[in-house]
């Protein structure tokens, strides 16, 4: 009997010394996190990612918006933009070439499209998308304008003959806006 009581009051004391600080609740969320507020878009999220070049986490924000909204133009361009970003030319050609086909793809979504065919070598349909994106855009843009130039003169300097290799530099102006610049 002395024996099960002080076995019980040394299982007890152990309890004592290891319980937790905070109140139990099997939660991966912090404590005050609201789990019934209203979750951000997906598409907004990752266009801060984009901003931030985070274009991994930024791509996993943009897929989680195609589960959400579907895969609508802003959708297949965001995607695309995001591939680009990461260097995966194939699968940015095919969702930004998706985004185009539809009525509603803004100038932006063109040149990002032309910025992979002239990253891919495909100088004369990089300068047809590039007019595209320019007539869309009424001229506003000097990205565009410039991707134009280039894909204009790489066109028209296009030789059969021995290849050259040239370096050049993607840069990114705006949330899903790049420029191709030729490195001197």
């Amino acid at each position: 009997m002395i024996r099960a009581g002080f076995l019980l009051s040394s299982l007890l004391g152990l309890v004592a010394c290891t319980a937790p600080l905070a109140p139990t609740r099997n939660s991966p969320f912090p404590p005050g996190f609201d789990q019934r507020a209203e979750a951000v878009d997906g598409l907004v999220v990752g266009h801060r990612l984009m901003q931030a070049g985070e274009y991994e986490l930024a791509l996993g924000a943009f897929t989680r918006a195609a589960a959400e909204h579907g895969m609508t133009v802003d959708v297949a361009a965001a995607l695309g933009t995001a591939n680009l970003g990461l260097g995966r030319l194939g699968q940015a050609e095919t969702l930004l070439r998706r985004a185009v086909k539809q009525d509603d793809a803004i100038p932006e979504t063109w040149n990002n499209l032309g910025v992979v065919l002239m990253e891919q070598r495909k100088y004369t349909e990089a300068e047809q998308v590039f007019r595209r994106a320019y007539a869309l855009d009424n001229g506003q843009s000097d990205s565009i304008r410039d991707n134009l130039r280039l894909a204009l003169a790489k066109s028209e300097n296009s030789d059969y003959g021995e290849y050259i290799e040239q370096d050049y530099k993607l840069v990114r102006r705006g949330s899903s806006d790049y420029l191709i610049r030729q490195i001197p």
